[in-house]
């Protein structure tokens, strides 16, 4: 029998076994901030070894061969002064776990691919730095003894570090924002107090966990604040470096922020000003102001390295070729390039000895101007060569972030989108917007593939569930406004039925998306560079209702309480959340294994890391 804290669906009976509600205080918090930063989550899994940790650092030091024997004498250094610190070391620190030589060093300095008739691109690498290693570098300052007046209060959970050292097997940790405070709790546990507990200065707006370096002696988080600062933090070893200090980059708040997956310093933060920023946690902030891409006459000189447009050979895809064209954030998005990008770098040095100091290298690693509206929230393809950002203007854009040029532009069909995610194999984008609907796209077709009608109100979070994803049928979840929970399965065979003629243009691109189906490859997505789609508009309008085929839901939960706002698929758990921070995880009916689907190899990593 449903009730509140269950629900059934085909596959079983899911029910709440853990419950996170904010105490009074907390709620009061909350309920007097601004009511444009509601809480958000962010989940991160880690695997306690089962053995002690001595039998783990047993193993490391036999499977490193005594590589590291040379650099003992620094490391014992390192761990001195990090101890009188008041915080261990965290053994990511140590030269057995190292990183290769980030892009900062060497590949942006020297703009190696300069007479390249291939994009330069952000990520690329430098084959001479392949192979080699550097330590990892880690958050700068200490939480607890810092003075800086952006965080005001720390409190950690008594015995923490204890604690953790005790854990076994897979533990689940969620982190939150709530008012001016950031927490971070470990699911289901029975403790009253959370870990930790960060309040601030500002209001953290956004935060995301790199995934790919996650250890339990190692935690990297990003939060991006109302201020536009960035927190780069380790809340197991209590520290953190600032980035954007005061908005020196940027001021506008961020919107979302998101690690590039499999890298351990690249990420991207978007702002309410409709810019997407990319940063390096291993480099400071530069002095850097943005172009407008509407104010730029014939004769501008670039005052970043003292050339005009006319005497750099600038990459065509930057917009910078022809200035007196006013920007159209639906055809394009406009690159701001900062003295030491790399495309900027091989223009600046062409011709000339290339320069040697890598610390003439900032951040940010580049600056994209995407709309002139705020951008909401963005997700990285599967294979991490492309963007899918929504912004307050009703459009889905489709970046490529190896070339950084907008591929497709997409309209909704009426107002904002609200929340986006891309399915595990790479073939559909899903959104939620404040038309109520979900929206199905297909990138390699160009098209609107179905919409979603069940909710009546805003729709305010979206996500696959990757272990109900077989590449035949798809489920995905859905939160909004009016508080329902909602399934949904999607199958791809009503692709092969649409229920009208398309356009010439959109019969070429389904033409040429059969070769994409054939291999699974979103490598190949159709671009303005693309043959046979050279001058087609990359702005796409809204299909009307009758020309788009309808996806009903295979559940409708009714929730009670405050606005439902986040939602999140876990091997064995759905989380869902309030506005003001009412955490639920919903058990799964049984134990699923992850369905196999055609795999897909990350390509955009750290740009020192890739093959």
């Amino acid at each position: 029998m449903e009730n509140e804290s269950t629900f059934c669906a085909p596959e079983g009976v899911y029910s709440v076994t853990d419950e996170h509600k904010p105490n009074q205080a907390q709620s009061a918090a909350a309920s007097a901030g601004p009511s444009i930063y509601p809480s958000r989550i962010s989940p991160v899994i880690l695997r306690y070894p089962a053995a002690k940790q001595g039998g783990a650092q047993g193993l490391a030091q036999l499977l490193g061969g005594g590589k590291s024997e040379p650099k003992k004498e620094k490391t014992d250094k390192a761990t001195t002064k990090d101890r009188e610190d008041g915080v261990s070391l965290s053994s990511s620190d140590t030269p057995e776990d190292t990183d290769p030589p980030p892009p900062s060093s060497q590949e942006h300095a020297n703009g190696s691919n300069a007479l390249s008739h291939e994009p330069h691109t952000l990520f690329s690498p430098n084959p001479t730095n392949v192979g080699k290693k550097k330590a990892s570098v880690r958050p700068k300052h200490n939480m607890k003894t810092t003075s800086s007046t952006f965080i005001t209060r720390v409190q950690n959970a008594e015995g923490m570090t204890k604690m953790l050292q005790s854990k076994t097997g897979e533990v689940t940790y969620l982190f939150y924002n709530m008012a001016k405070s950031f927490v971070w709790i470990e699911a289901g546990s029975k403790a009253k107090e959370p870990l930790t507990r960060m309040t601030f200065s500002a209001y953290p707006t956004c935060h995301n966990v790199n995934t790919s370096t996650a250890q339990p002696d190692r935690l990297d988080v990003v939060v991006g604040f109302s201020t536009g600062d960035l927190l780069w933090l380790d809340p197991i070893t209590s520290r953190y470096t600032r980035l954007n200090k005061q908005g020196a980059i940027s001021g506008s708040p961020c919107t979302a922020v998101r690690w590039v997956p499999n890298s351990s310093t690249l990420f991207l933060v978007s702002h309410a000003d409709g810019t997407i920023i990319i940063y390096d946690v291993e480099r400071d902030d530069g002095t850097f102001t943005p172009q407008d891409p509407n104010a730029l006459p014939t004769s501008l000189t670039n005052s970043q390295n003292g050339a005009t447009i006319s005497e750099i050979p600038i990459p065509s895809h930057l917009n910078l070729d022809v200035p007196q064209q006013e920007w159209d954030p639906l055809d394009s998005i406009f690159v701001t390039m900062p003295p030491w990008h790399p495309a900027a770098s091989a223009a600046a040095t062409l011709g000339t000895p290339k320069p040697g100091k890598a610390e003439t290298v900032k951040n940010p690693v580049s600056h994209w101007r995407v709309s002139r509206r705020g951008i909401v929230d963005f997700v990285f393809s599967p294979d991490v060569k492309y963007v899918a950002a929504i912004s307050e203007d009703g459009c889905l854009r489709v970046i490529d972030s190896l070339a950084e040029q907008l591929v497709d532009c997409y309209a909704s069909y009426f107002g904002a989108l609200t929340c986006v995610a891309w399915s595990p194999d790479g073939r559909f984008i899903l959104t939620g917007g404040q038309d109520d609907l979900l929206t199905i796209f297909s990138p390699w077709e160009q098209r609107v593939i179905a919409r979603c009608q069940g909710h009546s109100s805003f729709v305010s979070s979206v996500a696959f569930d990757d272990l109900r994803c077989d590449g035949r049928t798809y489920r995905f979840g859905s939160g909004g406004e009016d508080n329902k929970l909602i399934l949904w399965d999607f199958s791809s065979g009503a692709l092969h039925r649409p229920k009208t003629t398309l356009q010439q243009r959109m019969s070429m691109a389904s033409s040429l998306s059969l070769a994409f189906r054939r291999d699974r490859s979103m490598q190949y997505l159709p671009s303005i560079n693309s043959p046979g789609l050279d001058g087609l508009s990359r702005y796409h309008p809204a299909p009307s209702r009758n020309e788009v085929a309808v996806v009903q839901p295979v559940l409708v939960k009714q929730l009670e309480g405050e606005l439902l706002t986040t939602l999140h698929f876990l091997p064995r758990n759905i989380l869902t959340a309030t506005k003001t921070g009412l955490i639920k995880l919903w058990i799964r009916p049984l134990a699923l294994r992850t369905r196999h689907m055609k795999p897909r190899t990350a390509t955009v990593v750290d740009a020192h890391d890739l093959i």
